[in-house]
């Protein structure tokens, strides 16, 4: 019997590497990699070995006949994604997995963060030289979008972060946390005692919607409401208020469906993740029966996964509001496209200048937008209006507004920075001054300050391999200047300057400690929401 990939693929393409027959598609040699959902088992080449399940770092490959449920579309999608793929001629090896030139010294190489992209960047450098690496972060704990972007109820993507345990455990690798580069520590300062510094430091800003009244109280950025809901130090517990019996989410990607799903979900089940407790509560106390996720443009263009629309509880009726353009394009929707899968949801006659009706409802509305955000004190309504008609506006009661329309990054100190793409200027991986077109010696970025907020967890391992192959190239051609600081000297600099400063042992003593607080309750953790709590934690 075949295997399938499931709903929690995190496309990082360990399984790839394992597969002896090659039955695992796109590779990252592939031009397709990146594109789909989830990677795909061709079950007519697949020979039951198991090696991409024992592989798979979220338990998303599973054999065929043990599907159950939701997951059993998972056999049939994965054998459709073959049924007009041309075969394949198995390669030797995959070019993708040479890390490139032989450096012949020992490198020292900061790495700045600790969430998948800079902890693959760790992972490369460790398995593939004999570089001493030190990470950097300014949480008192490892995981970044791992720990505080994915949802709580995605129980198997957040064991992702024992992938990297190892990491963060290495001999050769040196752990200060609730340090701040930038701040503590300056990328001149860094370099002093590094080879390079590798930043992989996300992409923590929304896009504001540029209309009147978006800072009225009630109105999120999708980052904060995770972050919230995730327990993020840096949201506290009370910034975030679910007012009124309808929410309005701008956007239809995966993480518009994730506060959608947690909002309306019953907290019962809430409380058996990690979700911040404040959080809990708070979506215990909302009125919230609805919420709208409101896209400018058609189905056709949908940025949610079909894995993420498929966790929609049971409870919540799930529409498309009826719309002549977009139901004419469901109409004609491709077999497998988004469209047919929305096409495949009960339409509805949604009048949203009323009250929602009894039940909780998540509404697909498409070809529409906000004008503007109407209130006193709070959000009390929006106005919604045809894409590009804004005369022909409605009035739409709503208590909460979330803007969930993709992430920017910030300026790295120390770094050039491309306000269009909000990215830090590079050229695979190696930082370049956007003034003269030449590298700056050091300097290296990976994952969403690299590329721009696309791509999942697990294309950051391409990513990050990429850029460290990028280091080891120049190493080689003798482009990167040798440091005068030892590592010793770096860390007696770093207790010096941060009084409060986290090492690898007091790291793990949070974790520890928040794992027993999850044990006692029942649940995978208790989170520690302020790094007051955590530095409590680690002393003790």
């Amino acid at each position: 019997m075949a295997y399938a990939i499931t709903q929690s693929c995190c496309n990082d393409a360990s399984c790839v590497s394992v597969c002896p027959v090659d039955c695992i598609h796109p590779t990252p040699d592939e031009p397709d990699f990146g594109t789909t959902d989830i990677l795909y088992v061709d079950p007519k080449v697949c020979i039951d070995c198991g090696a991409c399940a024992d592989a798979c770092p979220v338990s998303a490959i599973k054999p065929v006949d043990v599907l159950r449920g939701g997951e059993e579309v998972f056999a049939q999608l994965n054998a459709e994604f073959y049924a007009e793929r041309p075969t394949r001629v198995a390669p030797a090896t995959h070019t993708w997995e040479e890390m490139g030139a032989v450096v012949d010294r020992p490198l020292r190489v900061a790495v700045v963060g600790t969430g998948p992209a800079a902890s693959y960047a760790a992972r490369h450098l460790l398995l593939s030289t004999d570089a001493r690496v030190t990470m950097l972060d300014k949480s008192p704990v490892p995981g970044g979008l791992v720990r505080g972007g994915v949802a709580p109820d995605h129980a198997e993507t957040k064991a992702f972060a024992n992938l990297f345990d190892w990491a963060y455990r290495h001999p050769r690798t040196s752990m200060y946390m609730n340090v701040e580069v930038g701040a503590d520590v300056t990328h001149e300062e860094l370099l002093q005692y590094h080879d390079a510094v590798i930043y992989g430091v996300g992409a923590r800003l929304d896009r504001a919607l540029g209309v009147p009244g978006e800072d009225l109280p009630g109105v999120f950025g999708a980052p904060d409401v995770v972050g919230w809901y995730n327990a993020a130090i840096d949201v506290p517990a009370e910034s975030i208020r679910l007012g009124g019996e309808r929410m309005v989410v701008v956007g239809n990607g995966n993480v518009a469906l994730d506060v959608a799903r947690i909002v309306l979900s019953e907290p019962a089940s809430l409380r058996r993740t990690d979700m911040a407790d404040h959080a809990i509560d708070e979506v215990e106390r909302s009125a919230i029966r609805e919420v709208v996720l409101l896209g400018r443009r058609g189905p056709e263009v949908a940025a949610f996964t079909r894995p993420e629309l498929l966790m929609m509880p049971e409870g919540i009726d799930v529409v498309v509001a009826r719309d002549e353009a977009a139901e004419a394009a469901l109409d004609v929707a491709e077999p497998g496209s988004k469209a047919a899968l929305l096409a495949a949801l009960p339409r509805a006659e949604v009048d949203l200048t009323v009250a929602p009706p009894e039940g909780k409802r998540l509404v697909f509305a498409f070809g529409a937008q906000i004008v503007s955000v109407e209130g006193g004190d709070a959000v009390e309504a929006v106005q919604i209006a045809p894409t590009g008609r804004p005369d022909e506006a409605v009035k739409v009661p709503v208590g909460t507004v979330v803007r969930s329309t993709g992430h920017r990054g910030r300026p790295v100190a120390g770094l050039p920075f491309d306000d269009v793409t909000a990215t830090v200027p590079n050229v695979d991986g190696r930082v370049i001054d956007p003034a003269t077109g030449d590298p700056i010696p050091g300097a290296y970025v990976t994952g969403w300050i690299k590329r721009g907020a696309t791509g999942g967890i697990g294309t950051n391992r391409t990513c990050a391999h990429e850029t460290v192959s990028t280091v080891l190239q120049d190493a080689a051609d003798g482009a990167l200047r040798m440091p005068g600081g030892s590592r010793r000297g770096f860390g007696k600099l770093l207790r010096r300057r941060v009084p409060s400063l986290v090492n690898r042992r007091r790291m793990f003593a949070i974790e520890s400690a928040e794992r027993a607080r999850g044990a006692s309750a029942g649940r995978p953790r208790v989170k520690f929401a302020s790094s007051a709590q955590m530095l409590d934690a680690a002393r003790r």
